[in-house]
């Protein structure tokens, strides 16, 4: 059986900040880029479909931009920023 204290720490590297100050600037640009976008296919060309797309998006690259934490990083991907 596992330890506790182990299970915390595989939590805890995996929740680390593993993106650097330049990254976290990228990815919230994307975020408040895309969630502009949401809004305007969503009252602008009445796209509900790419809305939700941009909008799942946005909010998923502002939570990385503000928590310094980047998802493909966290499973072992790699990624230029």
């Amino acid at each position: 059986m596992s330890d506790s204290s182990e299970t915390d720490s595989v939590t805890e590297n995996f929740w680390s900040c593993n993106i650097d100050t330049r990254g976290r600037i990228i990815r919230l640009s994307l975020g408040l880029i895309c969630l502009a976008g949401a809004a305007w296919c969503w009252w602008g060309a009445e796209a509900a479909f790419w809305a939700m797309g941009l909008l799942a998006i946005g909010i998923v690259s502002l939570f990385e931009g503000l928590r310094g934490w980047c998802v493909v990083r966290a499973f072992g991907g790699k990624t230029p920023w």
